[in-house]
């Protein structure tokens, strides 16, 4: 491995004047773009967050209203940084954003951050995930042992870690495969959900919003769990070095995957509540499972398969952006050398990578799913929202800065408004360890 053999180019952010650095080939295309983001995004979430959502808020009506309001704000966030990456044409997403904008300590806080708590912490959430409902088909009817569920989850997260290792190419073409899956097997439960519908089950959206829950802190939470599904909305800035035509992929595959994954939530949703009684989604461990059981009957495990891979291609696109916030990290001095070597025949960042896989499987020992989503969601929108007031530093500040694409001010503002309210309601309302 040496960096000497990664692809030497000149890259300019637009801020600084062109300086030699090393970077990834630029392999990933449209195609591979949006089911980057799409893959990412559909994965442990729509089949483990929707009976958290509903716990915390109350009602069926209440609960798609975040699951909604978690789309538009994903499709708000994601424009941002549109710009944010067709202006900044580096990998490593907020962390090269807020070095660029707010200078070094900054970015170090978030490097060490990300690199040490929030990417390990997701890939434990996910890897967590697939394992459930991976051996959910064998313990029906009660809950698998822990031991059983980590050593799944540790054995998934050491397979993909050896994928992206080996391959750029490889990687993407398994999250194309997963993302047309995890698609397919929604559309079965969008599908199972309209015909339960035109059957007359609608008892759950009677009087649809009695019980809502108003709190700061279930309404925080409730926020939490809905964009723990949604997220992924970022990852393609991650990897900007390796998209092909980045001004015009980017905010392309943004406009494709986002509302698409929003629609496709919403529809599953109305699925579950059709096929399960408010009551029976909260009880529930395995909510695809459960919907498979009412509507698909003894082919109820194909929901459990569908799920497991759902969260499998997920991983996938995490580790594949994971490893880039510590590879370019120490590509600016933030993290040992080591980390910014790529092997020399594959190109990959296989030290970052590693360094990841290590971190995430010490997590997984003591972690669980509730907890590690909640510190996720916290964390990652704290500097979300210190990325955002970047975005709108460069358009106050440097207005002449070449921009292939561009957002309206009020955009910015608005998605900057809703970080600080998720970071701090929480906290204010009912603060809880892993917030703090």
């Amino acid at each position: 491995m040496s960096r000497k053999n990664s692809v030497i180019s000149y890259t300019s952010s637009g801020i600084n004047d062109k300086v030699q650095t090393f970077s990834l080939k630029r392999e990933v295309g449209l195609v591979s773009a949006v089911s980057l983001i799409a893959g990412t995004m559909i994965g442990s979430g729509i089949f483990m967050s929707p009976q958290w959502v509903l716990y915390n808020i109350g009602s069926p009506g209440g609960s798609l209203v975040i699951w909604a309001a978690c789309g538009v704000l994903a499709m708000l966030g994601s424009l941002c940084y549109a710009e944010l990456g067709t202006v900044i044409r580096e990998s490593g997403g907020e962390y090269i954003y807020i070095l660029r904008t707010s200078g070094p300590l900054p970015a170090f806080l978030l490097a060490f951050t990300a690199t040490f708590a929030v990417r390990p912490a997701s890939i434990t959430g996910i890897s967590l995930s697939f394992a459930e409902y991976a051996v959910a088909p064998f313990y029906q009817g009660c809950y698998p042992p822990q031991l059983v569920v980590k050593s799944v989850a540790a054995a998934c997260i050491l397979t993909l870690a050896i994928v992206n290792c080996l391959n750029v190419r490889f990687s993407m073409s398994i999250q194309v495969i997963f993302t047309v899956a995890k698609v397919l097997a929604l559309l079965v439960i969008v599908i199972g959900g309209v015909l339960l519908l035109f059957r007359g089950h609608t008892d759950s959206f009677h009087k649809a919003f009695e019980g809502t829950i108003v709190g700061i802190n279930n309404i925080g939470v409730a926020f939490y769990q809905g964009l723990w599904s949604y997220d992924g909305w970022n990852n393609l800035n991650y990897a900007t070095e390796e998209l092909k035509r980045p001004e015009v992929n980017l905010p392309r595959a943004l406009m494709i995957a986002i509302p698409m994954v929003t629609a496709l939530y919403l529809l599953v949703n109305v699925s579950y509540l059709a096929a399960m009684t408010p009551r029976e989604l909260m009880s529930s461990n395995a909510v695809a499972v459960t919907w498979g059981t009412k509507v698909l009957g003894s082919w109820a495990w194909l929901m459990s398969v569908a799920a497991a891979l759902s969260a499998f291609g997920s991983l996938n696109g995490t580790f594949f952006s994971g490893g880039r916030v510590c590879f370019v990290a120490a590509r600016e001095g933030h993290m040992p050398d080591i980390l910014a070597m790529a092997h020399a025949r594959r190109l990959t960042p296989s030290p970052a990578l590693i360094f990841t896989t290590t971190l995430s499987l010490l997590v997984l020992i003591p972690g669980d799913f509730q907890t590690i989503v909640n510190f996720f969601s916290f964390t990652a929108w704290f500097f979300y929202g210190i990325t955002l007031s970047g975005l709108l530093y460069l358009k106050i500040r440097k207005p002449h800065l070449h921009r292939p694409y561009k957002v309206p001010f009020i955009i910015p503002i608005m998605v900057l408004i809703a970080a600080v309210l998720l970071v701090l309601a929480p906290i204010v309302d009912n603060p809880q360890i892993e917030y703090l």
